[in-house]
């Protein structure tokens, strides 16, 4: 079978995780030569050693660090749209999403971060990809604040809520369905975790651990069936253990965090699932959640570091949901639908809020994002109202 699946890995130090990946393919017979691996790392980091690893393992790939990404800008003709990509952060991941929507092989893209490691007894990209295929009845889960906790399933018993999670809607009352789900419908696959759970700075202070992880841990008892959430309620989205379809990429940019002047950082993830969940809304797809876990070996951090990177956007991201809630309902495209949430967040007045303006300043990149993907394949039809012509080289 020809690659048709990019999985996108952004590292510093712990790329020696993916050995364990390809060794869990190998025991669950999932096809290897399907996979082409973009590790998105930095100048000083073990270039050479990562590219070896993949060598050895016998796996297709490429290890990008910052003078790669600007070699590969420039060779595409999109050198101006470069700093739509922070370095040295976690968003990196826009890149491997520019890289996939270059290479049209891609039907479907893999998230693993470098901290996580598969579960032994669960064929980890063979079920993300049955995810993505599935069609049947599956559980649905909705709240009276439109939002879901991803982590309900034992909440009575450890009372957590993933970073990302709204403060103001927490306390909410779960109701559980059945959805019909159509095949192709499911667009998204996010996997969840067990030993470190992903929560923000304050969360882990109110549990106790002053080192960026939790004294509360996870394990596959307090995960049930998969689910979706349902329309019209949101999610965290966390891009640790995440698959999707190629389809996506327009909706998905991964936010551009931590190098900006409100310093606001950790929500390139989460928003970008508001954002993809939005448009799943309204073009009648699913994001499916659940299996395959993974475990999540966070390392020991200073939980106030997280703080002071978190502080600056938690008001906003109390409000980000409600100011695109409604954007793009007649869309028919996830350009269609990302750009009406681009124009409604670079176009309004946020001066109440707390660092309001980089809702602009978002709202602003989201566009950017939009040009970029234009100029590199100008015959996939994403112009905006702003696309202007960028030379193909």
């Amino acid at each position: 079978m020809s690659q048709d699946i990019c999985v996108i890995v952004p590292t510093i130090r712990e790329y020696e995780c993916m050995r364990s990946y390809f060794e869990n393919a190998r025991e669950h017979g999932f096809d290897l030569s399907r996979l082409h691996v973009v590790l998105v790392t930095e100048d000083f980091c073990e270039t050479d050693a990562m590219a070896a690893m993949l060598e050895e393992e016998g796996v297709s790939g490429e290890v990008f660090d910052g003078t790669r990404r600007e070699e590969w800008y420039e060779d595409h003709g999109v050198a101006e749209y470069s700093h739509v990509v922070p370095a040295a952060s976690h968003a990196e991941t826009s890149f491997g999403l520019l890289y996939m929507w270059v290479h049209d092989e891609f039907d479907y893209g893999f998230f693993i971060d470098d901290d996580t490691l598969p579960h032994d007894d669960e064929d980890f990209f063979g079920t993300h990809m049955e995810n993505l295929a599935f069609a049947g009845e599956l559980e649905e889960v909705s709240s009276d604040e439109q939002w879901v906790n991803v982590l309900y399933q034992n909440a009575d018993e450890h009372g957590l809520y993933p970073r990302g999670y709204p403060y103001s809607a927490m306390d909410e009352t779960v109701e559980t369905d059945t959805a019909e789900l159509e095949g192709g419908s499911v667009v998204a696959s996010q996997g969840l975790w067990t030993n470190v759970p992903d929560l923000d700075a304050v969360r882990i202070l109110m549990d106790g651990d002053l080192e960026g992880q939790a004294q509360t841990r996870t394990t596959a008892e307090d995960f049930g069936d998969d689910f979706v959430a349902a329309r019209n309620n949101y999610l965290t989205v966390c891009s640790m253990n995440l698959a999707f379809r190629r389809e996506v990429i327009p909706a998905f940019y991964q936010l551009p965090m931590d190098d900006n002047e409100w310093d606001v950082g950790r929500f390139d993830d989460i928003w970008s699932g508001v954002f993809l969940k939005r448009a799943c809304d309204v073009l009648g797809k699913r994001i499916y959640n659940g299996t395959p876990l993974c475990k999540h070996n966070k390392a020991p951090r200073s939980t106030f570091d997280d703080l002071n990177n978190e502080v600056p956007g938690l008001e906003l991201n109390e409000h980000l949901w409600q100011v695109i809630d409604e954007a793009g309902a007649d869309a028919d495209s996830y350009a269609d639908v990302f750009e009406a949430m681009a124009q409604e967040l670079a176009d309004g007045d946020w001066s109440d809020y707390n660092n309001g303006a980089f809702f602009n300043y978002v709202g602003e990149y989201m566009l950017e994002w939009l040009e970029c993907l234009s100029a590199l394949r100008p015959a996939a039809g994403l112009e905006t109202d702003r696309t202007h012509v960028v030379a193909d080289d």
